[in-house]
């Protein structure tokens, strides 16, 4: 689902943030609950990455199945000859298991094409929101999708 009209807030610094309305005890109260250890602390998850948005993983969520795992650290030649076997109109979800790092991420967009012999058979555009930087591990789950059907969608994807 597109959502054409969201605007992002304008772009401002963690430590903007932090520093706006010093006075108010009660707001720099709801702050620390909203960005923890932020508030106190540039968050760097991997410090040779510039990145603010580390995706770490990306997961298939079948009900009553095993979730189907991609490690996105790995090799990508690697990932890109793992193969696995799904049932074609099964309801889905994708995990996006990632980490934020050194400011706050807004408007995070999730966008996902398949295609079948260079046609495109789905997409999703999916708002996955804001986040503050963590040194834990953050992650997302898509609303339930079905897997395309059919003579066009079925083979190695």
């Amino acid at each position: 689902e597109d959502h054409p009209n969201y605007k992002p807030p304008a772009a401002k610094s963690l430590k903007d943030i932090v520093e706006a309305d010093k006075e108010d005890p009660s707001l720099q109260k709801y702050k620390e609950t909203l960005l923890g250890a932020a508030t106190a602390e540039a968050i760097v998850v991997e410090p040779n990455n510039p990145n603010r948005v580390l995706v770490k993983k990306l997961v298939l969520v079948v009900e009553g199945r095993p979730d189907i795992v991609l490690d996105l650290t790995e090799d990508f030649d690697q990932i890109k000859k793992r193969t696995f076997t799904v049932k074609e109109g099964i309801q889905y979800r994708i995990r996006i298991e990632f980490f934020v790092q050194r400011e706050i991420v807004t408007g995070l967009k999730y966008v996902q094409k398949i295609y079948r012999h260079g046609l495109q058979v789905e997409k999703m555009n999916q708002m996955v929101g804001s986040y503050a930087p963590k040194k834990e591990i953050q992650s997302f789950t898509t609303p339930q999708e079905d897997m395309p059907a059919g003579m066009l969608a079925r083979g190695s994807y």
